[in-house]
């Protein structure tokens, strides 16, 4: 009979002192390589560590791989804006105000509300800001001009106003500069509005992108169906928090941040079968393992005759359940057939640290991350904490690091073979 265990709260005792390493400035990646695909991977298997081309990925895999694609898109998020005074301000977009009203931000022809970061916010008590165009006449014929609503901790709600009846999309892409990460320590160039987006980008709403996905060109996914590899879409929007070391000592005082995501009921139905045929699925980046390891937690609530709400960051931690992968997507699919639903859209807080036990991710494709990073994390509970050999071979054999970096074939131990 199957049955549930509560556990009492159990949240992992783990210093972040102990997932760091120095990363010299000039093993930053500050630009791609000309070709996508021309990038080192480093491949962890069976305890042993090697490396390739990212081109020749494709054999690398293992036959009958179901990889799972973020399709995500970068939106271009930061905004420069002037007030009457002179004073030049920036918004950086993070997220709509009403998450439950992501799509619709960018759909809204007036105005809408987004959670921002404001830089030289001291400037700005009140009153509009004027988008500055430059003279350029596509993005003055906008007229965007923005208000400060109010001031939630280090963030702001900022309102947008405009007069081209543009959606907030077009808005965006006509006036905004693509939000490369700070740790590149320059400004954004136009390379970087192709560069900084996966080829298969197609849903835009993130203000970060999924880099894993950087290094995959389209001949390397020719490459992946000729040898029989499949192709599965998620979506989840990458947020800022993406980029945020870890400040506390103890990573149980550290707030993981959240993230809307996407799936089909397709999906769920090719995981579930691709897990009964013990066929390896690939998690293309971080972002895909966090939604796809949400799934399972969401199958649960399902077996527990609950709603199958968002994610919260400690949930996995909290309590033990000894329900199959196979009973937790069952319980899912039918909750979704049950409520007519093809789509499941929802937000997760996961946080993935050592002694997390892997539901559905099997093979992991990522790039290397920032020291006291939470994705650092996630790379050392998936390597089961030979994370530090991995980061050190490549640092002594010239591996480039973080979005612009090289890639890294990471295989779970005890994944389905």
């Amino acid at each position: 009979m199957i049955t549930f265990a509560i556990k009492k709260k159990v949240i992992p005792e783990i210093k972040i002192k102990d997932y760091s390493y120095t990363l010299p400035d000039n093993r930053i990646a500050k630009y791609p390589l000309p070709d996508r695909d021309s990038s080192k991977i480093l491949i962890f298997e069976d305890g042993i560590i090697s490396e390739d081309k990212f081109s020749n990925l494709a054999r690398l895999l293992p036959p009958d791989s179901m990889m799972v694609f973020n399709n995500t898109k970068v939106v271009p998020a930061r905004l420069l804006f002037k007030k009457e005074s002179g004073a030049h301000i920036e918004v950086f977009c993070l997220e709509p105000f009403l998450p439950e009203e992501y799509n619709l931000s960018f759909e809204t022809t007036t105005s809408c509300s987004w959670l921002a970061v404001v830089g030289n916010v001291k400037k700005w008590k009140s009153g509009f800001i004027y988008f500055e165009d430059n003279g350029i006449e596509q993005a003055k014929r906008h007229q965007l001009k923005a208000s400060l609503v109010e001031r939630i901790d280090d963030k702001c709600v900022v309102q947008f106003h405009w007069q081209s009846g543009s959606s907030f999309s077009t808005v965006m892409d006509t006036c905004g500069k693509v939000p490369i990460p700070p740790y590149l320590n320059r400004d954004s160039e136009d390379q970087d509005t192709v560069r900084y987006q996966t080829v298969y980008a197609q849903f835009k709403g993130s203000v970060a992108a999924p880099t894993a996905g950087l290094h995959f060109s389209e001949h390397v996914l020719t490459s992946l169906a000729k040898n029989g590899i499949t192709s599965e879409n998620i979506v989840l929007h990458v947020g800022a928090g993406t980029f945020l070391p870890v400040k506390a000592d103890q990573i149980s005082s550290h707030k993981m941040h959240s993230e809307p995501f996407s799936v089909t009921l397709g999906l769920l139905e090719k995981l579930l079968r691709q897990l009964r045929e013990s066929n390896p699925v690939v998690a293309v980046g971080t972002t895909s393992v966090r939604t796809l390891e949400s799934l399972y937690w969401l199958g649960v609530k399902c077996m527990k005759g609950e709603s199958p709400e968002n994610i919260n960051q400690w949930e996995p931690y909290e309590y033990n359940s000894n329900f199959s992968v196979d009973d937790s997507l069952l319980a899912l699919l039918k909750w979704m057939k049950d409520n007519n639903r093809n789509h499941l859209e929802r937000k997760t807080e996961i946080i993935i640290v050592p002694g997390y036990e892997f539901k559905l991710v099997d093979i992991l494709i990522t790039n290397f991350h920032q020291p006291k990073s939470t994705l650092l994390l996630l790379i050392a509970a998936f390597t089961k904490d030979r994370w530090k050999d991995i980061y050190d071979y490549a640092l002594e054999n010239e591996f480039r690091f973080l979005s612009y970096g090289d890639s890294s074939l990471l295989f779970r131990d005890n994944r389905r073979v």
